[in-house]
């Protein structure tokens, strides 16, 4: 007998902050490595890939606008940062990934993310 598939669960506001912060942190650790920018599409499936391991859901539109919302945040924060400010943003967001660590600067960005979710008209 095939066993019953497990439900996926929907995503609150603070987990698509939690998530708009992990692909920025994704998208300027690849930058400031490879020199390459993630696509939106790459973006968009690794949220997907992310998700599912939680058994979580959301729709493709709003991963692709997470996708993008993460590029924009990226790109604008390796424009205006050093290379050296760059490395160091893109290390702490990445360390931040792990709930043990604190970083003032994380928190900091984790609350850009909900600014920018709020300015795009995320807010559940």
């Amino acid at each position: 007998m095939k066993p019953a598939p497990v439900p996926f669960l929907k995503i609150d506001f603070n987990t698509r902050k939690a998530l708009l912060f992990a692909l920025t942190a994704e998208r300027l650790s690849a930058y400031y490595e490879h020199r390459q920018w993630m696509t939106d599409a790459q973006g968009a499936t690794l949220a997907g890939m992310w998700l599912s391991r939680s058994q979580l859901q959301l729709a493709l539109s709003e991963r692709r606008l997470l996708s993008e919302l993460s590029d924009q945040f990226a790109r604008q924060l390796a424009d205006t940062l050093s290379r050296e400010a760059g490395l160091y943003a893109a290390h702490e967001m990445m360390e931040a990934l792990d709930p043990n660590y604190q970083s003032a600067f994380a928190h900091d960005m984790l609350d850009e993310c909900e600014r920018l979710l709020r300015e795009s008209g995320v807010t559940e």
